[in-house]
């Protein structure tokens, strides 16, 4: 007996919707945040030339939405039907093991970088001195990103919904769109920062 996906998932659901424009919506908002806030300091501005405050502000922002998200999230999983074989002992577990791996992922990440370096900091000039190699960057160059998408599987499984795993292959696709014009930009920041410094150290140079 083959089985569809519409067995699988209740595409009927508004909530399920609601939930992937939640996902594609937060790194959509924040990327176009902080370019503006790059090119033309609208946050700074907004908090009278204070980048450090701006910066916190917009990693409230972002983990405000974030848990949004996350509520959306688990209320489109509630109605969606469950599947026999996502209910399993040994799924929960797999749940459990991911969700811990997730979390450490993402706490790790923010302990390591700090709030600016976590929350775009460098897009309000507040740039790190040199790049974190250790853990968990010496695992994978977006923990933050793996670790959510981990947790987004976790619950899926946790709830045995197949639509909490089909909103989890969502949720990869976005971050890793997201990180295919993030990561070249922040390239490009830093990459600007050691010009200027390396013309400063020829123009001291000079001087002497």
């Amino acid at each position: 007996m083959s089985v569809s996906i519409t067995d699988l998932v209740d595409f009927d659901q508004q909530s399920l919707y609601i939930s992937a424009a939640a996902i594609a919506f937060n790194p959509l908002f924040w990327n176009i945040v902080a370019r503006q806030e790059y090119r033309n300091k609208i946050l700074t501005k907004l908090f009278l030339g204070n980048s450090q405050i701006a910066c916190y502000f917009l990693a409230l922002t972002i983990f405000s939405l974030g848990m949004v998200r996350d509520y959306l999230y688990k209320e489109a999983l509630a109605p969606q039907p469950s599947h026999p074989a996502l209910e399993t002992d040994a799924v929960k577990l797999a749940s459990y093991a991911l969700f811990a791996a997730g979390n450490i992922l993402v706490i790790t990440s923010t302990w390591a970088l700090g709030i600016t370096g976590t929350f775009l900091g460098d897009y309000f000039g507040i740039l790190m001195d040199d790049m974190v190699t250790g853990f968990p960057f010496n695992v994978t160059d977006a923990p933050m990103y793996y670790g959510s998408t981990m947790s987004f599987l976790a619950a899926a499984l946790y709830y045995g919904k197949p639509a909490g795993v089909l909103l989890t292959v969502w949720v990869f696709l976005v971050y890793k769109v997201a990180l295919a014009f993030e990561n070249p930009f922040t390239a490009g920041i830093y990459a600007k920062r050691d010009r200027e410094r390396a013309a400063q150290k020829k123009g001291s140079k000079k001087a002497e």
